[in-house]
């Protein structure tokens, strides 16, 4: 019996995936239950374990290649010596037929998008390739690099750690002299000599993007494009949630920022559930979540996850801290199982680690809002008539218009800024 092996659906958005790696090449006897292969799914890597036993007799698409879902990858027979020569694969809803790399594949073809409205279509922009320059004329030599400096000026630079390629000779032939070092920069701090350009200008390469980057782009244009965003900022004085974590510190419970604003959004959620909401766009309802289950914007080399946090209005300041440090650490080794990075009603995105005042998060469908958290930064404050030095923390959210009004999204705001404030009310 001739068995065909097929990509499988590994989460609810998955259209294709891509093969990362084959556990067992052709020839191989495969068991049920044992891992086949490793597919690059939309969210992560996931092993695809074996449901049927038999002998691998011939990778269809090789590692690196992607196949639609339910497309044949594999060829697998009951016994060893079976003969496939005249076995052709069956394909379902496939008819166009491309060519990737070395490998053939089927594509599905695609129905013409009609907008639905004016304005609706989503533009195309098309590449075009700048032509590189005609004649252009390399540099011989960087004009710094053949710098000439006197005996006296090399040795004080030396002792002084300055660069000699940051400053202009102004002795006979443009020689650096010793009073020129006046001028110059410390080593490492700043460099004009770069060394001879190679490549013509206008020069670039085409990326395939990864099944993850794939999703990413579709999702948040449609985002963009489909839901209408507002946003509301917020602006949080976080001096006494400061001194609070580092009480907790000196007590040996080490929890970061992130922690406490996780905690903050949750309660905040529980007492607003009208923002941890979001909208059927195929059915134009509202999706209004029972639970309280917090996705984790976390930044991984393909691209972005949101590893969830359920039940997050249940969990105390250290347990929320452990789990989001545990999901955090597996989402960037591509260890998370489907089922926790799928759903979510309410996404927590954080850059304040890269030193950004604040932005404007692009909503995660199908949820209505997403909070931005930018860095925490000192400035002047007016407290009691009074103008002193006080670290600041700013809030954003972006919310969508169909399901939370513009005092829903203040109310909630005011809410998680009240508890920021008075953080001893996040872990009793």
């Amino acid at each position: 019996m001739v068995i065909t092996v097929t990509m499988p659906a590994l989460s609810p958005t998955m259209t294709e995936g891509v093969i990362a790696r084959w556990l067992k090449k052709e020839g191989d006897r495969v068991t049920a239950g044992e891992v086949l292969c490793e597919i690059n799914t939309d969210k992560s890597t996931v092993e695809y374990t074996s449901i049927e036993e038999g002998y691998l007799r011939k990778i269809v698409v090789r590692e690196g290649a992607s196949a639609l879902v339910n497309q044949g990858i594999a060829i697998m027979t009951e016994t060893a010596n079976e003969d496939i020569t005249n076995y052709k694969l069956e394909e379902p809803n496939l008819k166009k037929m491309v060519v990737k790399g070395e490998t053939t594949m089927q594509v599905e073809e695609k129905e013409e998008v009609k907008p639905v409205g004016k304005g609706s279509a989503m533009n195309v922009m098309t590449f075009e390739a700048v032509a590189p320059r005609k004649g252009y004329k390399f540099p011989e030599k960087d004009q710094y690099s053949g710098a000439i400096a006197s005996p006296l000026a090399k040795r004080l630079a030396k002792e002084q750690g300055l660069d000699l390629t940051s400053v202009r000779g102004t002795g006979p032939g443009g020689r650096i002299v010793a009073k020129d070092l006046e001028a110059a920069q410390k080593e490492g701090l700043i460099s004009y000599g770069e060394g001879v350009p190679q490549l013509v200008p206008g020069t670039y390469e085409l990326e395939e993007l990864t099944q993850i980057r794939k999703v990413i782009a579709e999702r948040l244009q449609a985002s963009k494009m489909s839901i209408p965003h507002y946003y509301i900022t917020e602006e949080v004085y976080v001096d006494r949630l400061i001194d609070l974590r580092n009480q907790l510190k000196e007590m040996g419970m080490k929890v970061t920022y992130n922690d406490f604003i996780l905690r903050a959004t949750a309660l905040a959620l529980r007492r607003h559930p009208v923002i941890n909401s979001g909208y059927d766009s195929k059915n134009n309802k509202i999706i209004r979540f029972k639970t309280i289950d917090i996705s984790l914007a976390v930044s991984i080399p393909d691209g972005l996850i949101t590893p969830i946090i359920p039940h997050a209005d249940y969990k105390d300041l250290n347990q929320l801290s452990q789990e989001a440090k545990d999901l955090a650490k597996r989402a960037k080794e591509n260890k998370l199982s489907p089922e926790e990075y799928q759903g979510g009603s309410f996404t927590v995105s954080n850059l304040g680690m890269f030193g950004i005042h604040s932005f404007q998060g692009v909503i995660n469908p199908p949820q209505a809002a997403i909070l931005s958290v930018g860095g925490i930064k000192e400035k002047a404050v007016v407290e009691n008539g009074m103008v002193k030095g006080g670290n600041v923390l700013y809030l954003t959210g972006s919310f969508d218009h169909r399901v939370i009004d513009g005092a829903d999204g203040a109310q909630f705001l005011h809410t998680c800024k009240k508890y920021l404030e008075n953080p001893a009310s996040l872990i009793v």
